[in-house]
C-alpha cells in the first residue's frame, strides 16, 4: 500500500506547504532587495508571540535574498551569535582564496594579492566589522567584474533577547556603521514582544543610554493573525492532487477552530489527515483532531510562553480564566486582593508581552488560542499566594 504523505508541517519554523497572510511582508523586503542600500526595510525587526510565524518569515526573506544571489547568513541570537558570524564569513572568505587573490583584496592590512592568509582572520583584531567589510568589497569587486546587479549579504537573526545586550549592542554597531557607508547589507531580526521590548527602549538597565538605536528605527513587522479565508485555502490547497479531501462541515469546523493562529493550522491540518476516513477528512476527524491540536499547542507555544513570565504575571492570567469570556479589570483586581494601580501595571505588562488583549472598556481577553483551556488545566501549580508577593 503506497504511502500518503501529510502535506501539513506542525513544527515550530517549518516552513508550511503554503504560506498564507505574509505576502506583503515578503514583497516589501523583496522590494527592499532590488532597490539597494538605504531603503528601511533593508533593516527589519520582525515581532509576535510564539507560533505566529516569525521563523518562517524569516525562511522567506531568506529565501528571496539567495534568489538573487545574497549570501545569507541565518544564526539565533544565542550567547556567542556575533563570533559565529564572524566564523561564517572567515569560511567563506577562506573558500574564495583564489579569487580573493584576483582581485588584490587587502585583509587586515595584510595582502596585496597574493598575500592573503587563511590563518590573519583568527586573530583577534579581526572583527565581525572587518569580515563583513571584506567580504561585502569581494562581493562587490565580482558583482562589477561580472557586470550584474550588486548583491550583498543577508543576516537573520532569530530569538532575538534582550539578555544578550552587549552582543547586540557590538552587532549594531557594526550594521549602523555599514548602512552609513551605503554597502549591501540587509539584516532582519525576529523575537517575542517580551525579549524585544527592552532593546527598544530609550535606555538599557546597567547600560544607560540606549545605544542600539538601529533596532529603533529598523522596518517593524507586528505579525497578526491571519483571516479566516486564509486559514482555509491553507487547508484545502495542500491536499490538491493528494487524493484526500475535506467534507464542508469538517473543514468550517477546522477553520474555526484554527483562530486564525499560523501553528495552528498546520496542528489541525495534521492530525485531521491522520485521522481521516479513507480519503476524506470527516467531521468526526476535524474534531479529533482538533482536540490533539489543543493538547500539543499546550505544550508547545503555552507552556513555553507561561516560562517567560513572572508568578504574579501568571496569577492574573490564571485569575482571568476563571471567565468564560473577556475579564473586567475589577474582577481581577478583586481575585487578586491588589490595588487597582498595581493591577494595572500587570495589565500592561502582559498587553506588552502579547498574552492578552484589550477587549473593551476595562476588559482584556487572551490573545493565544485555546490558552484559557490550558490555564484552567494547570492552575493549581500556577496560582501565586498575593500575600507572599
Amino acid at each position: 500500500m503506497a504511502r500518503s504523505i501529510n502535506p501539513f508541517k506542525a513544527t515550530l519554523g517549518a516552513t508550511p506547504p503554503l504560506l498564507v497572510g505574509r505576502e506583503d511582508s515578503i514583497e516589501n523586503f523583496a522590494v527592499a532587495l532590488e532597490e539597494g542600500p538605504g531603503t528601511h526595510e533593508r533593516i527589519s525587526l520582525v515581532v509576535g508571540p510564539r507560533g505566529i510565524g516569525k521563523t518562517v518569515l524569516l525562511n522567506e526573506f531568506e529565501k528571496e535574498a539567495r534568489n538573487r544571489g545574497w549570501l545569507v547568513l541565518s544564526e539565533t541570537a544565542t550567547s556567542g551569535f556575533v563570533e559565529r558570524l564572524r566564523a561564517s564569513l572567515i569560511r567563506e572568505l577562506s573558500q574564495e582564496k583564489t579569487s580573493l587573490e584576483s582581485i588584490n583584496l587587502t585583509i587586515l592590512g595584510i595582502g596585496g594579492g597574493v598575500n592573503w592568509r587563511k590563518d590573519a582572520p583568527r586573530e583577534n583584531i579581526y572583527t565581525l566589522r572587518n569580515a563583513l567589510e571584506d567580504y561585502l568589497t569581494y562581493k562587490g569587486e565580482l558583482d562589477r567584474k561580472a557586470k550584474q546587479e550588486s548583491t550583498g549579504v543577508l543576516i537573520t537573526l532569530d530569538e532575538m533577547h534582550h539578555r544578550r545586550g552587549d552582543e547586540v549592542i557590538e552587532f549594531g554597531a557594526t550594521i549602523q556603521h555599514l548602512v552609513r557607508e551605503g554597502r549591501e547589507i540587509a539584516v532582519v531580526m525576529a523575537g517575542i514582544p517580551s525579549s524585544i521590548k527592552p532593546l527598544l527602549s530609550a535606555t538599557i538597565s546597567g547600560q544607560g543610554s540606549n545605544p542600539v538605536t538601529f533596532l529603533r528605527r529598523a522596518e517593524r513587522i507586528n505579525l497578526a493573525t491571519v483571516k479566516d479565508e486564509d486559514v482555509k485555502q491553507a487547508l484545502e490547497e495542500p491536499l490538491v492532487g493528494s487524493g484526500v479531501s475535506w467534507d464542508k462541515k469538517a473543514l468550517a469546523e477546522a477553520v474555526a477552530a484554527c483562530h486564525g493562529y499560523p501553528f495552528m493550522i498546520q496542528l489541525v491540518g495534521q492530525w485531521a489527515f491522520r485521522l481521516r476516513e479513507g480519503n476524506v477528512i470527516t467531521e468526526s476527524a476535524a474534531q479529533a483532531g482538533i482536540e490533539k491540536a489543543q493538547a500539543k499547542l499546550g505544550y508547545l507555544v503555552h507552556e513555553p510562553a507561561l516560562d517567560d513570565l513572572s508568578d504574579m504575571d501568571k496569577s492574573f492570567l490564571v485569575y482571568m480564566a476563571q471567565d468564560d469570556g473577556p475579564s473586567s479589570i475589577s474582577d481581577i483586581k478583586n481575585r487578586l486582593g491588589r490595588s487597582g494601580s498595581y493591577v494595572s501595571n500587570y495589565r500592561r505588562r502582559l498587553i506588552d508581552a502579547e498574552m492578552i488583549v484589550e477587549a473593551g472598556r476595562a476588559r482584556v481577553d487572551f490573545a493565544l488560542p485555546y490558552l484559557r483551556d490550558f490555564l484552567r488545566e494547570h492552575a493549581t501549580a500556577l496560582v501565586v499566594d498575593s500575600d507572599a508577593t
